[in-house]
């Protein structure tokens, strides 16, 4: 999609679409404006009662010359016109465009917020937003979406805040695309092939560990996982370095599950059995953030991707609870619950990562469902070894505008995983178990090394879609993941 800054203001921009946004209180004013060029326009606010709250939009077409469509949005109070409220209404600007092509002219009061920010919040708003997976359609429903976005009355200097938007939300949308996809088109060789296909297109190093490879570096809790499917896993390592002196070494770690039975601890009920092909949230969040990282080429940053990949199924072969297996550093863990196998997944991926001798490691993952209970599905929650770390994975979310928030690791919990014959249980009390969950993971991070785990279990997918993702997957970490990487370069 093409981003620009429009020269014409209110009165002189002849692109497609228009859109409008009037705080509370401003409404009368800016009308004024408008009726000096769209006649009527002050009667026809009058009567749909728009008062400038934030639910307020006024769609008017045709207009006879000039843009096809006119949106008036309403944004509410006049005093905080925030990042999230930017962002909130470019995605409303964008959806209201959808069957008119050209271009979208956006309007909203820019004074007050930073301008560079501004273009890059709304510019990948838009994008984001405009995205339909058709994909598996026999014949696609045809769309006419807007294929250019023009900021109206925006400081020139806003101009670099586009840069880094098309790259990012190319991440975003590849991490849509692996999440949305069935469980029998995205397996763990298919995250290779991407994986594969993205070191190509970009100068990458990639090493993906068959099963022997794993089984000669002792990764016994990944393995478990994955003896019970027919197809192999495999294990992904994805590297970016950067041209010249690197500075910083940081791991990615994403839990690559492509589907979840739950084992012999089979879902039933409410589990959600049919929507396990997001169980790969994680991988696709780290995939799309190499993509993306891969095409930005921050400087200083090397970056390790690592997935371990794999199906959790049930034959004959399958692991059993009750199993004892050993982990890649010598760790026995009896498997209690075979539908806590992610973080047996993660286990070895994150003792491979810190192998790397990263300054830093972020693993993400559809872990818990009492995740979910405790922050809903817009929240993502976070347990991290380093407070600054901590810090600025939440300020990198918040860029992004994906909601972060940071959980106890309270150790004291950790007695909850403790086994009578082996070293450790793979899950513990029901309550507090996403905190369990993160200090089981703990233990197969390096002492020193500082570590964040991110459970995306809730924001992974929208039923029903809100702000910039549609219904379904949303790509969640992509955003946060990137703005973090950029950060340090």
């Amino acid at each position: 999609m093409r981003f620009s800054l429009s020269s014409a203001g209110l009165q002189e921009w002849n692109g497609d679409v228009l859109a409008v946004g009037l705080p509370q209180g401003d409404v009368d004013a800016t009308a004024t404006v408008l009726e000096q060029r769209f006649a009527g326009i002050t009667e026809a606010l009058k009567q749909q009662e728009f008062k400038g709250k934030p639910g307020d939009q006024l769609v008017i077409t045709p207009l006879g010359g000039g843009p096809q469509r006119l949106v008036v949005l309403g944004l509410g109070e006049s005093d905080g016109i925030d990042a999230e409220r930017l962002r909130g209404a470019a995605a409303r600007a964008a959806k209201a465009a959808i069957g008119c092509e050209g271009s979208l002219g956006l309007h909203l009061p820019w004074a007050g917020t930073d301008a560079t920010e501004a273009a890059r919040i709304c510019a990948e708003a838009v994008r984001l937003c405009l995205y339909k997976d058709q994909r598996f359609r026999k014949e696609p429903d045809p769309r006419r979406i807007p294929e250019a976005l023009e900021l109206i009355d925006l400081s020139p200097a806003a101009e670099s805040g586009f840069a880094a938007v098309n790259a990012t939300c190319a991440g975003v949308e590849l991490a849509r695309e692996l999440v949305a996809a069935p469980p029998n088109v995205v397996t763990p060789a298919a995250l290779a092939d991407t994986a594969a296909g993205i070191a190509k297109d970009h100068g990458l190093e990639l090493k993906v560990l068959e099963r022997s490879d794993c089984e000669a570096k002792g990764m016994g809790a990944f393995l478990a996982v994955s003896q019970g499917s027919d197809l192999p896993p495999k294990f992904i390592h994805l590297i970016y370095r950067p041209e010249g002196e690197v500075k910083r070494r940081i791991a990615l770690v994403g839990k690559g599950l492509t589907f979840d039975s739950g084992g012999y601890n089979l879902k039933v009920g409410a589990a959600q059995i049919d929507m396990m092909k997001f169980d790969m949230g994680g991988s696709a969040a780290v995939i799309g953030a190499m993509r993306s990282i891969a095409e930005l080429k921050p400087a200083g940053v090397e970056v390790h991707m690592v997935v371990a990949s794999c199906e959790n199924m049930v034959n004959g072969s399958a692991v059993h609870p009750g199993d004892i297996v050993t982990a890649a550093n010598g760790m026995t863990i009896e498997i209690n619950n075979t539908d806590a196998e992610g973080r047996l997944t993660l286990a070895d991926a994150l003792l491979y990562a810190c192998e790397q001798k990263p300054d830093a490691v972020v693993d993400l993952a559809t872990l818990t469902g009492a995740c979910v209970i405790a922050l809903g599905d817009e929240m993502a929650g976070l347990w991290s070894n380093n407070d600054d770390l901590a810090e600025a994975l939440d300020a990198a979310a918040q860029t992004g505008g994906e909601g972060l928030w940071r959980m106890p690791l309270q150790q004291s919990y950790r007695d909850g995983l403790k086994s009578l014959l082996a070293d450790m249980k793979n899950t513990g009390p029901r309550p507090g178990g996403s905190i369990t969950a993160a200090l089981f993971l703990k233990e197969f991070v390096a002492k020193d090394t500082a570590w964040a785990h991110i459970d995306i279990a809730g924001p992974v997918w929208s039923d029903k879609g809100k702000g910039v993702n549609p219904a379904g997957a949303t790509g969640y970490g992509v955003r946060t993941l990137v703005n973090w990487v950029l950060a340090q370069s």
